[in-house]
């Protein structure tokens, strides 16, 4: 699989947003896509319901905040990973960065921007990777199109983002991060139900893998006739 770099290496390093959350009331996201596609811009929507249009290129923050879901309050991390870029000196600790945030990660947006057509071929790379660091299909990934609202600079297709995702075997939103707010916030919502739901399966399994089933009880008489052969002599 040939993976596109990412724009400068980067760590996992944690803002002290918050506290962290109790145990088990945990959810690790990732946001990747090519540079430029609105990444922080989703996250930074998500948290505080602001829209800001213009970013740095990120080093990789790694957000942390108290989110209320479903009544419960939860820990939601996100990370936030530079973007890509097809020619990258750098490649492989870009790559060996990249692999450990989505190994660290429990659920995932890839994200494109419908504006450029170069960050919708990013898409399939990226979700191949994803797959083969968490093989279990049940981990989530939702296919981003973003900034639906520039329909005057439109490159790809709402038909071509639902193809793909539908192949990549993920689900598919269109959404613009400046004018739909509870949109946002509702696909972040939806991936941390998703990711909640796998945790609750997995803790499930290894429940029931960890119960020894009982041995049988031996059958007595079935002891007493062999240990009765045995200390009988042997017919010539």
């Amino acid at each position: 699989m040939r993976l596109p770099g990412m724009s400068q290496p980067f760590l996992l390093a944690p803002i002290a947003e918050s506290p962290p959350g109790p145990l088990g009331a945990e959810v690790r996201l990732a946001v990747l896509g090519a540079r430029g596609v609105g990444k922080s811009a989703l996250i930074v929507r998500f948290l505080t319901k602001r829209f800001i249009g213009d970013y740095e290129p990120n080093t990789g923050s790694l957000y942390s905040r108290l989110v209320r879901l479903d009544g419960e309050q939860v820990a939601v991390q996100i990370q936030d990973t530079p973007g890509c870029l097809q020619v990258q000196e750098d490649r492989g600790q870009a790559l060996d960065a990249l692999s450990r945030c989505v190994k660290w990660a429990e659920g995932f947006l890839v994200v494109y921007s419908i504006t450029d057509s170069s960050s919708y071929q990013a898409v399939r790379p990226l979700h191949q990777h994803i797959r083969q660091l968490h093989p279990d299909a049940r981990t989530p990934i939702i296919v981003v199109g973003n900034k639906a609202d520039l329909l005057h600079a439109r490159q790809v297709q709402t038909k071509e983002g639902l193809q793909l995702a539908n192949e990549l075997g993920s689900l598919f939103l269109e959404i613009s991060t400046s004018e739909n707010s509870q949109g946002v916030c509702e696909m972040f919502q939806y991936l941390c139900r998703e990711v909640s739901k796998v945790q609750h399966a997995s803790s499930a399994d290894r429940r029931r893998s960890s119960i020894i089933p009982r041995p049988r009880s031996p059958n007595m008489q079935d002891l007493k006739r062999r240990f009765k052969q045995a200390l009988s002599p042997k017919v010539k």
